[in-house]
Formats: C-alpha cells, sequence, structure tokens
C-alpha cells in the first residue's frame, strides 16, 4: 500500500468514528502527496460536513468533481448534502442526474434513485418523486440497508403493501436497528392496530435507547444548559409561557408516555399547567441530535422545537410538522 492511500483509509476509518479533526489531518497529508487528489478532496468534504461546515463541505466536494467528473462518490455526497441540510433540491437532482450515466452496480443504481426521491420530494413534486422510485430495483436487496430505505420512502409514498414487505425484511435482517420497527409501527397505527404500534414502538425505543450518541453529543449536563438558553430565544408570545424550572431533558421519551400515545421520536413533549397558564416541557437529548445532526445546528433545532410544540400546545398553531411520522391518537 503506497502513503497515499495510508492516509486515505486511515481518514476514512477517523471519519466513520465520527473524527473529523483526524479525518481532515489524513486527508491534508494525502494533499502533501498529491495536490489534485480527488479522493483527498472528497474527504474533506466530508470531515468538513461531520463538523457541520456545509458550505465548506459542499466547497471541497466541487473541487473533488472538477478534478475528476466521474467521481461517483464525490457527486453522490454533494447530492446528499444538497438534499440536507442545505435544501438545494434542483442541485441535487441535476447531481444525481449526472451519476447515472455512472452507476456501475445495483447498489450505485439505488443509492442515486433515492437521492433523487429525496429531492423530488422536496420539491414538492410527488408523481415524478413516485416515478423515481418505481424504477429502483426491486429486491430482495444485496445490502439491507436499501432493504429499509426503500421501504421508508414507499411508506412516504402511502404505498402501505409494499413498504411493509421491505420494511419487514430490513428488520429480520437488521434486528437491532431501531428504524424498521418505527415505520411498521406507523404502518399499524394507520391500521388501527394501536397495539401491535405500540408494542413496536416500544421496540425502537429500546433499540435507540442502546445506540450511540453522535460525535457532538453533549453531556447531560450541558444538553441542559443548552436547552434552557435556546429556550430564551423563542418568540416572544411564547416565552412567558417558559420558566426555566419547568424545562427537563432525558434521552427519550419515557416507557408512560409511549403507551398514552407520544411518538418515541418526538423532540419535545409539552405538558400545560392549568394553575398558572405555564408549560413543562420535556426536551430528548437523542432525538433532538438526530434531527441537527451537528452541533452547530443543535440550538436551533431545540428552539425551534419547543417553539413548534409550545405554540400547538397553548395556541392550536400548526406549524412545522414532526421530522419523522407522526404521535399515535
Amino acid at each position: 500500500m503506497d502513503q497515499l492511500t495510508a492516509h486515505l483509509d486511515r481518514g476514512w476509518d477517523l471519519a466513520q468514528r465520527g473524527d473529523a479533526p483526524g479525518a481532515e489531518a489524513s486527508a491534508r497529508k494525502a494533499l502533501e502527496l498529491e495536490a489534485q487528489s480527488p479522493e483527498a478532496h472528497n474527504l474533506l468534504g466530508f470531515a468538513a460536513a461531520l463538523r457541520g461546515d456545509f458550505d465548506e463541505a459542499m466547497e471541497y466536494y466541487r473541487q473533488a468533481i472538477a478534478l475528476d467528473d466521474t467521481f461517483l462518490e464525490a457527486i453522490l455526497n454533494a447530492a446528499e448534502l444538497c438534499i440536507h441540510p442545505l435544501g438545494e433540491y434542483e442541485e441535487a437532482i441535476a447531481l444525481c442526474d449526472d451519476a447515472l450515466n455512472l452507476v456501475e452496480s445495483g447498489d450505485e443504481l439505488t443509492d442515486t434513485l433515492l437521492l433523487k426521491f429525496d429531492a423530488l420530494l422536496g420539491l414538492g413534486d410527488k408523481d415524478a418523486a413516485l416515478a423515481t422510485l418505481r424504477q429502483i430495483p426491486k429486491g430482495p436487496f444485496e445490502n439491507p440497508g436499501h432493504a429499509f430505505l426503500v421501504g421508508r420512502a414507499y411508506f412516504e409514498m402511502g404505498e402501505l403493501e409494499v413498504a411493509e414487505e421491505l420494511l419487514l425484511d430490513a428488520a429480520k435482517r437488521e434486528p437491532e436497528s431501531p428504524d424498521p420497527p418505527y415505520y411498521l409501527a406507523l404502518i399499524l397505527d394507520q391500521r388501527g392496530d394501536i397495539a401491535g404500534a405500540t408494542d413496536a414502538l416500544l421496540r425502537s425505543r429500546h433499540l435507540d435507547s442502546l445506540t450511540p450518541g453522535p460525535p457532538f453529543s453533549l453531556s447531560r449536563e450541558a444538553f441542559l444548559a443548552t436547552t434552557r438558553k435556546a429556550a430564551l430565544s423563542v418568540t416572544p408570545r411564547l416565552r412567558a409561557s417558559l420558566d426555566e424550572r419547568e424545562i427537563y431533558t432525558a434521552d427519550l421519551p419515557g416507557v408512560e408516555a409511549i403507551v398514552e400515545g407520544a411518538d418515541p421520536r418526538a423532540p419535545v413533549l409539552v405538558d400545560v399547567l392549568e394553575d398558572d397558564g405555564t408549560v413543562r416541557v420535556f426536551v430528548y437529548q437523542k432525538n433532538i441530535e438526530r434531527i441537527a445532526g451537528s452541533i452547530d445546528r443543535l440550538s436551533e433545532e431545540i428552539r425551534d422545537a419547543i417553539e413548534r410544540e409550545v405554540a400547538a400546545a397553548l395556541l392550536g398553531d400548526d406549524l412545522t410538522p414532526p421530522p419523522e411520522g407522526s404521535a399515535l391518537n
């Protein structure tokens, strides 16, 4: 193995562990050996995205593509970043169309079409999204993660029978993943099987509780402090109803709340204290961190989630929908 490859391999190993500074250092050592290495620029982009600097990440991906316009991995990384968190859906679609001319395997085709599906859905073009989804080769998929992702996509399009078959396959092949049982619960809920949905949600919650936090995860004390500070920045019409002493944090909603119909992936739950008009706010660290994706977006996501849920509880405002699924009725 040559030195360039060794630095890149080490960098990706560190990146997969969430070590953005280490991955960046390895990428820069690779660039010292080959300044025009598209692989090193791609790694720099991934490291920048890990630390939450998405514009910088996008610039590195563009450099990688400029150096090698057939570099499929960099094109897909750029498309994924365009979709979330940048919300640049049209650019993502263009990148996916470029990638479709380069794919050589079923897995690559599935990855590309799933990204294009997400981008089209982001634009609100459901007909084109469904048409794209139906271009994905039928399973069984060699990659069990694809069974889940395609199943979730069919769930989002309301095609529950196809979704259920794929999600059951994903749950069987990846029994430690909390995602398939979560979406299977939503299907059961839509069918009116509340007991079955609750059991599936409790399993998903249990598996979520065993999943390590992201590399940027804060200590419990730091997360509580961040949450209380973020709560002070909500809109003035809601801030008067917040009492710092009535803001609590935990990893996930409790079993008792889920049995009562709460979504185990809700970022925030709110109780109205009828005696004085204030609210009690519960903020769930694992769910907030999943949505935020980086330390830089953490406070913003906490503020938005608190604002949305307090407004709904006090004013009946239907603001933005929750990020995943919905609470059971």
